[in-house]
């Protein structure tokens, strides 16, 4: 299989060539003319051959463009197969078929169907909906053996696991089962979206002196800014956030270190944004390799 990997993910294509030794390296130029239209030109010959992008659907929208146009490139000269790798699947929280409203799941794989891609390789898509719109197959992986080795390597395997909503428990389960500890009924939230922003109300289960919160997106950190001044009122000393996706926009977020968050886990399946030295920089942000969750699924 050929891997092209866009610059931003030139060092987990690397991780993966040496984890998975039929990968090669591809390689390509992308670039725009004066009028900015993107352009496309391969160094590699593929006819025929197993193809593989790894790249970002992330904003801006360039660069869903770039792998589009990459795919459909690849199928024009001939590949056999192209396997989209998006290690976070931006739009995906779009799932919800509401009046008026965009689907944007069904449309991201609409565009990759109809650009050639095959498959789509993803880690921790957002919802069950997001594979049944996609409308090609969608792999989605899950983290929860990377996060249980970062519960037992940091000694949190006694603070409650708990979720931010129920959209979350499924995911708090997975960390338990990953992690070795018995199964337990997962504490969460009931959480409402109004025009003010995000409430957490009623609480289910009991939580200890510390927490471990698990979801699968920051982005601005509403969800889980709420969700921790509920637990720091409650009592509860430390908390713990684990995330699959840390996107970190704006600095909302950064409430977080003053309601007793003491360390955030993420996964590198996006890149920390140009410009966000606050998180980058950052030591109680701890980032986790999703390179071998990667390379297994592509070693199948």
């Amino acid at each position: 299989m050929i891997l092209f990997a866009f610059p931003e993910f030139e060092c987990t294509a690397a991780g993966l060539r040496v984890s998975v030794p039929r990968l090669t390296a591809g390689k390509f130029r992308s670039n725009r003319f004066d009028n900015g239209e993107l352009w496309i030109q391969l160094e590699t010959p593929v006819a025929g051959e197993d193809c593989a992008i790894l790249g970002s659907f992330t904003p801006p929208d360039a660069n869903i463009l770039a792998n589009l146009l990459l795919a459909h490139t690849l199928r024009k000269e001939g590949a056999k197969r192209i396997t989209g790798i998006l290690p976070y699947l931006a739009y995906s929280r779009q799932d919800k078929d509401k009046p008026r409203e965009s689907l944007a799941a069904a449309w991201t794989g609409a565009l990759a169907r109809a650009s050639g891609l095959d498959r789509v390789i993803t880690v921790d898509a957002h919802s069950s909906e997001d594979e049944r719109l996609f409308g090609i197959p969608l792999i989605s992986l899950s983290p929860a053996a990377s996060f249980a080795a970062a519960l037992h390597g940091y000694q949190l395997a006694g603070a409650t696991i708990i979720a931010p909503d129920w959209g979350a428990v499924a995911r708090c389960e997975a960390l338990r089962a990953a992690a070795g500890l018995p199964p337990a009924p997962v504490p969460w939230f009931e959480k409402h979206r109004a025009q003010d922003g995000i409430r957490h109300t009623s609480f289910d289960g009991e939580v200890g002196t510390q927490a471990v919160l698990v979801d699968d997106i920051l982005d601005t950190g509403a969800t889980l800014v709420s969700a921790c001044q509920r637990l720091w009122c409650a009592g509860v000393e430390d908390i713990q956030i684990m995330v699959t996706h840390g996107l970190f926009t704006g600095t909302e977020w950064e409430e977080l270190w003053s309601l007793g968050v003491s360390r955030i886990f993420r996964a590198d399946t996006v890149p920390v944004r140009v410009g966000a030295d606050h998180a980058r920089d950052d030591a109680r942000i701890v980032t986790l390799s999703a390179t071998p969750l990667l390379a297994e699924a592509l070693a199948d």
